[in-house]
């Protein structure tokens, strides 16, 4: 049966714009990235029998030349199938670095970087920039070493806040000593944070300082205004 057989309202392409994506199971969406099928079957035919042999989970661990065997020596299918595959893994792989995830309170930030901080010699600083949601839209390292301000400048954390467009900036950084209760150089450095953030006017929305099992924000504690 080809496609253009199929009543309107039930192709794919129709339900996804009417319906929305969600509503199209997982051969539909792979048969709107084919396209076309073969002479033999259509998209919708071909996507269903590539995921009842192989499951998504197993796409990807298959060569060019054994999908294209499998889409009848489409060479054309089987680079899209594997772009789609490589898509989906950095996809992920940006979602479990935090990004896409929203920060509602200092516990969030923690959280977030407690496995990468918690445990390491030195201090690295980190400027977490989100957009108009508090959604994580990059996450930069500044500086590794002692934190004062030859290590960190505010212009370092707002350059990437303008290059990103985001709304608000975030500064984190770690204790090796494991106490995270903020040390001179950290309170000068929050000042001169908000500051910079009042005349560019972009949200300066906390510091965090992360130590061992603990953490300290400067606008949970409001010694510094944030």
């Amino acid at each position: 049966m080809k496609i253009m057989d199929i009543p309107f309202y039930n192709r794919p392409g129709f339900k996804l714009t009417r319906n929305g994506v969600q509503s199209l199971d997982d051969a539909e969406l792979l048969s709107i990235i084919f396209g076309v099928g073969s002479k033999d079957e259509n998209a919708i035919e071909l996507s269903n029998r590539l995921l009842k042999k192989y499951n998504l989970n197993k796409l990807e661990n298959l060569s060019v030349k054994e999908l294209a065997k499998e889409c009848k020596w489409d060479f054309n299918k089987a680079l899209q199938l594997l772009s789609l595959v490589e898509i989906c893994k950095r996809y992920n792989k940006l979602v479990n670095n935090g990004f896409s995830t929203i920060i509602k309170s200092s516990k969030d930030v923690y959280n977030l970087f407690f496995n990468e901080l918690s445990s390491l010699k030195k201090e690295k600083v980190i400027g977490l920039y989100l957009d108009t949601k508090n959604k994580i839209i990059k996450k930069e390292v500044l500086g590794i070493g002692i934190l004062d301000s030859s290590l960190i400048h505010p212009r370092e954390l707002f350059r990437e806040a303008i290059k990103e467009s985001a709304k608000s900036v975030i500064l984190v950084h770690n204790h090796p000593s494991g106490d995270a209760n903020p040390s001179e150089d950290d309170i000068n450095l929050t000042k001169n944070l908000i500051e910079a953030s009042n005349l560019m006017g972009i949200n300066f929305l906390d510091h965090v300082v992360i130590g061992k099992n603990c953490f300290y924000s400067f606008k949970d504690d409001r010694i510094v205004r944030v």
